[in-house]
């Protein structure tokens, strides 16, 4: 029996649009302010650190791929509910992510190298879990990427040293993460 859907064609469709569309100007209709600052901050914080335009310009765009992506099987309701329950364990490790992240720049001295790295890597396990049944092997590659990058734990001690030149991004990031927070949003 043929199992014809034009909703899940639809869906499969605007993923596959959204994918190739995501361009700054793009991102701004599906990524709010905020968040779009901050990601212009993790650019320029890859930018510097790798000294590579090219590689820091893939990550944030896998980073942006997945989040419409991810965004748009949510708002479709493509989620089981038990992973939803995943979807929740993400965000809750994600907002515990940035409540780390904001205290150890905060609380001078704190900073401690493999405690953000092991964060994100959870999170990663949850995102991957979440979109096992959903996306396609290249977008779990997505998120293997852009985790990884951003786990770096020397990355992260170059971001978190206060006399290195990644320190004021630092200052935006967290800026806009309790921003974020405060709104309820992460």
């Amino acid at each position: 029996m043929e199992t014809f859907s034009s909703k899940d064609l639809a869906l499969q469709a605007q993923k596959k649009i959204l994918s190739r569309m995501a361009s700054k100007s793009m991102v701004h209709m599906f990524i709010d302010e905020t968040s779009s600052e901050i990601l212009d901050e993790l650019y320029r914080v890859s930018k510097e650190h790798t000294k590579n335009r090219t590689e820091s310009q893939k990550v944030l765009k896998d980073l942006i791929k997945i989040a419409v992506k991810i965004g748009v099987l949510y708002r479709h309701n493509r989620f089981s509910p038990e992973e939803l329950v995943l979807a929740e364990d993400f965000k809750n490790k994600l907002h515990n992510g940035a409540m780390t992240a904001i205290s150890f720049y905060e609380v001078d001295f704190t900073f401690e190298k493999n405690v953000l790295p092991e964060i994100l890597m959870e999170c990663k396990g949850l995102l991957l879990r979440l979109v096992e049944k959903h996306l396609t092997p290249k977008s779990h590659g997505r998120i293997q990427h852009v985790f990884n990058h951003f786990a770096d734990p020397e990355l992260l001690s170059h971001l978190y040293n206060q006399q290195g030149t990644l320190w004021p991004h630092l200052q935006k990031i967290c800026q806009g993460l309790n921003k974020l927070i405060d709104e309820g949003k992460l």
